[in-house]
């Protein structure tokens, strides 16, 4: 089992910056790949980022330039972050931090709310 837990939401300014930050813990040996997705009200689930342990990286064209995903990672726990800077309205989305594993296991965080308005 992995487990995921997002922070760093809030509301920001148009053109401002963001950090989300997702703490992953359990059977990291078993990830394969990690993500940041994205739900504004009345759309589906999107990918908004990811990246693979080999280092691969993968952005939506709405947020390339803009967002940047990395990892940190220690013994016992990875740390996955979304740096995301000149957020705009269209932005705003309950943002879900995904990890990938073995089987075709997907674990999903509980999700952090993102607020780009003036």
């Amino acid at each position: 089992q992995v487990q995921l837990v997002e922070s760093g939401g809030g509301l920001v300014q148009p053109g401002g910056s963001l950090r989300l930050s997702c703490a992953v813990s359990g059977s990291i040996f078993t990830i394969n790949a990690m993500g940041w997705y994205r739900q504004a009200p009345g759309k589906q689930r999107e990918l908004v980022a990811a990246k693979t342990v080999g280092g691969s990286t993968d952005y939506a064209d709405s947020v390339k330039g803009r967002f940047t995903i990395s990892v940190s990672r220690d013994n016992a726990e990875n740390t996955v972050y979304l740096h995301m800077t000149s957020l705009k309205p269209e932005d705003t989305a309950v943002y879900f931090c995904k990890a990938a594993g073995w089987g075709n296991m997907d674990y999903w965080g509980q999700g952090t709310q993102v607020t780009v308005s003036s």
